[in-house]
């Protein structure tokens, strides 16, 4: 394993987040400045928890994070949190209510990615799909002038999606963290300042 790799590995193990992909939100949030006290976020694809636990710091008790994965975790999150084994995008009438209740958001995330196969163009593909419902799930529940994280495998479909994003946000702005692996195909598009209507 390579010692880049290990950093944020043990990073995380040393600060007691179930993932290394914390800091990379950390380092969206230093960048763009996207959480501070009292903001109301919805994390998509949310197990093991990392983005969640590291969202509910920046925005503190008066604030509240909605987190829903198709898988289940362990990870025990502050009262600020609340985390729903859930499919997002088919919701169950309680999901379906905890939006209703909760939102609109301040921001939405999403650092879904699909079960991979090894194929690069059958992966590629598939995290387009899941980035398209993202983004449709962000359209329905952001406020004006929120703001959208969301992760996407580089591939031909990119420029497509970013045609898209650009119709509903004032500004797109494209990200590798330091902190992602190196052979990583992924990166990180936010919709910075969402045009509602």
């Amino acid at each position: 394993m390579k010692k880049y790799r290990d950093y944020y590995f043990l990073k995380a193990k040393q600060e007691n987040y179930p993932a290394r992909s914390v800091y990379k939100l950390k380092e969206m949030d230093k960048r763009f400045r996207l959480l501070r006290p009292g903001l109301r976020v919805l994390d998509l694809g949310a197990a093991p928890g990392s983005w969640s636990l590291g969202a509910a710091e920046k925005i503190g008790p008066a604030g509240l994070v909605l987190a829903a994965d198709i898988q289940n975790t362990a990870t025990p999150f502050p009262e600020n949190v609340i985390f729903m084994q859930e499919d997002v995008f088919a919701p169950s009438p309680a999901f379906s209510a905890a939006l209703a209740e909760h939102g609109p958001f301040d921001l939405v995330m999403s650092d879904m990615a699909p079960f991979t196969t090894g194929n690069k163009l059958t992966d590629q593909s598939r995290s387009y799909d899941l980035c398209v419902q993202a983004l449709e799930c962000a359209r329905r529940h952001l406020l004006p002038g929120g703001n959208f994280i969301v992760k996407i495998f580089m591939g031909p479909d990119v420029q497509e999606y970013l045609v898209t994003l650009r119709k509903y946000f004032d500004k797109v702005q494209g990200f590798k963290p330091q902190s992602s692996r190196s052979e990583s195909k992924e990166i990180f598009y936010l919709g910075l300042g969402f045009k509602a209507g």
